[in-house]
């Protein structure tokens, strides 16, 4: 049995390391957002508007987040040839999503928190700064969330093999570049309904809107920080033998022309689309049941990048 994943990795895919393209778009994320910070920090000290400052101090959390997400990249290129990762560093990048995810639990509660305490006292709000400033961090948070859309995160790789059907695999996305998404995401439909909250309280004197549509934003949050909460840790916990691939090598298995058994197998990420398998096989006596065979008629799928063969021939085991 061929238990080096190095070796293998010479010969085969190489373990994703990194995205540039998105710790580069992440960089300037940050900076806008913690341009936008000051900002709002400075603007809400100036006008004596509370709501601004909890906003700068709100903004603050989503551009620490979004350092974590250019330093998890950061990370990850920069031990890309460490020995230690036998598997690539692209966990790296899952961890900084998680950490991203965890942050944003904590800004959910803040807000709900700032919210709360303005519903039982509110406080007087500069309306006309206040709604300037809201909509030049709108148009921040979206120049953001443009710049850290990941096209690919909504398209499944899919591939043809042998038998005619697609293989569609929606959640090969970057989970790191979606914590920092989701961050100016979240900002920027607090943004929308600060604004909503304040034109209200402008119009209509309805100064309850502010805390109300704070109290919404925190929920909302909440719900985006547990979805990424939830597949990062899939992915750290190995927690993914529901993944098609899996439906995928038992579907070649049990076509092959030479009739095998799957009496072991295990199936973890170590890409963004690469997985590493390892599977134990009963099968017949006969010279042409060999690893290399297997592992042939599994290789229509490119996903599979590690791939660890164990035989079992009438209790007489071979292995590669």
């Amino acid at each position: 049995m061929d238990t080096s994943a190095s070796a293998y990795r010479q010969h085969t895919h190489i373990f994703d390391e990194g995205n540039p393209l998105a710790e580069r778009n992440t960089r300037w994320a940050v900076v806008l957002t913690a341009s936008m910070m000051v900002a709002e920090i400075l603007g809400g000290w100036a006008f004596n508007s509370m709501a601004l400052l909890a906003d700068g101090w709100h903004m603050s959390s989503h551009a620490l987040a979004l350092g974590l997400s250019v330093l998890a990249y950061n990370a990850a290129r920069r031990f890309a040839q460490d020995k230690r990762f036998s598997f690539g560093t692209w966990k790296i990048e899952i961890l900084g999503g998680y950490t991203s995810a965890l942050c944003l639990v904590g800004v959910a509660g803040l807000m709900l928190y700032q919210s709360i305490e303005r519903l039982i006292s509110p406080t007087p709000i500069h309306y006309n700064e206040a709604i300037i400033i809201a909509f030049i961090g709108l148009i921040v948070n979206l120049i953001c969330a443009w710049l850290l859309k990941d096209d690919h995160s909504h398209h499944g790789h899919s591939h043809d093999h042998d038998h005619g059907h697609p293989h569609s695999h929606p959640h090969h996305h970057d989970l790191n570049l979606r914590a920092a998404y989701l961050h100016v995401i979240a900002d920027a439909a607090t943004s929308v309904l600060a604004i909503i909250a304040l034109f209200g309280g402008k119009l209509w004197g309805a100064n309850w809107l502010d805390p109300i549509m704070g109290i919404v934003g925190a929920i909302l949050v909440s719900v985006w920080a547990w979805g990424l909460l939830r597949d990062s840790s899939r992915v750290l916990l190995d927690a993914e033998m529901d993944a098609p691939v899996v439906a995928e090598i038992h579907e070649v298995i049990e076509s092959s022309p030479i009739p095998a058994t799957i009496t072991d197998l295990h199936v973890w990420r170590v890409g963004r689309a690469q997985y590493a398998c390892i599977i134990a096989l009963t099968v017949p006596e006969t010279p042409n049941a060999n690893p290399d065979f297997f592992r042939n008629q599994l290789s229509i799928h490119e996903e599979l990048v590690h791939i660890t063969l164990e035989l079992n021939q009438h209790f007489s085991k071979h292995s590669a």
